[in-house]
């Protein structure tokens, strides 16, 4: 058994087109688990509800990491998985074979965690992914995200920096992030797909570190990786399609700036966590 755990908010259509693509693979031996955050109208429900899933209704938004440890550990309770798949909604699975491929891979490699290669409509995920590595690399996130929180706090330094950045446009190509083309072990993993295996979900009390909202999950992950010892591959034959940045896009419109705004600022408390956890040696 797969379990599939779905963090629902707001866009009902692309959750609906997940839950499809997952339907549609080679393999009924899995089992949907759709946790809502608290965005769920009567219709919508309606509409989930005529597919076969387990739903969840938090009574508020919780984020990424708390949802996505609520959802797990209903599925664990209840099917007890071999493998836990946690998507981001905004995905769709166009391989037929997926959930083969992961069997293979555990087969052969016992993993704790498996990331698949991204296919976005934008070219800004990738696998494996940059993560910030040590406390250097996190201050130095700290002051570059606690500035551009500032610039964006004030809409005509906002307005000076949208000037600058379309001139530096000009003159510097735009930043494309690439997937590895082979297979790599011990690496950090993308959030938008992770498959976590029974091994590896029965070691721990949540499978994500539970106290971010939201951002950089995967830098937790990968200082646990590298504290316990954990196996965590990458492999390009596995592949998964990312819509990148539906939600934000839903929540704020055409309002760039308070979106910007938003998201800088939970980067913020995210890295000052992950600051601790690497000073404290533990996340739990």
């Amino acid at each position: 058994m797969i379990s599939f755990i779905i963090l629902h908010y707001k866009n009902i259509d692309d959750t609906i087109e997940c839950i499809e693509s997952i339907n549609s693979l080679n393999d009924k031996k899995v089992s949907i688990v759709v946790v809502d955050n608290n965005t769920l109208s009567s219709e919508d429900e309606n509409r989930l509800n005529k597919y076969n899933i387990d739903l969840i209704k938090n009574d508020s938004n919780l984020g990424y990491a708390k949802a996505n440890n609520i959802g797990a550990k209903y599925a664990i309770k209840k099917y007890k998985p071999e493998f836990i798949c946690v998507i981001n909604n905004d995905t769709v699975i166009k391989d037929k074979e997926f959930c083969n491929i992961i069997r293979d891979d555990y087969k052969e490699y016992k993993f704790d965690m498996l990331g698949p290669r991204i296919d976005t409509n934008k070219g800004e995920s990738a696998n494996p992914f940059p993560v910030y590595k040590n406390l250097e690399e996190v201050e130095k996130a700290l002051k570059y995200r606690r500035d551009l929180v500032n610039i964006y706090s004030n809409p005509f330094s906002n307005v000076a920096l949208n000037i600058y950045m379309g001139v530096k446009r000009l003159f510097v190509k735009p930043r494309h992030v690439d997937n590895g083309t082979v297979f790599e072990y011990n690496v950090a993993l993308h959030g938008c797909a992770i498959i976590f295996s029974k091994k590896y979900y029965e070691k721990y009390k949540n499978i994500f570190y539970n106290e971010t909202f939201l951002y950089h999950e995967e830098e937790f992950l990968y200082q646990r990786m590298l504290r316990d010892n954990l196996v965590s591959i990458y492999d390009p034959k596995l592949s998964i399609y990312h819509k990148e940045g539906a939600s934000l896009n839903i929540s704020f419109g055409s309002d760039e700036r308070k979106k910007l705004l938003f998201k800088n600022k939970e980067i913020i408390k995210s890295l000052e966590l992950l600051k601790k956890v690497i000073e404290e040696g533990k996340d739990e």
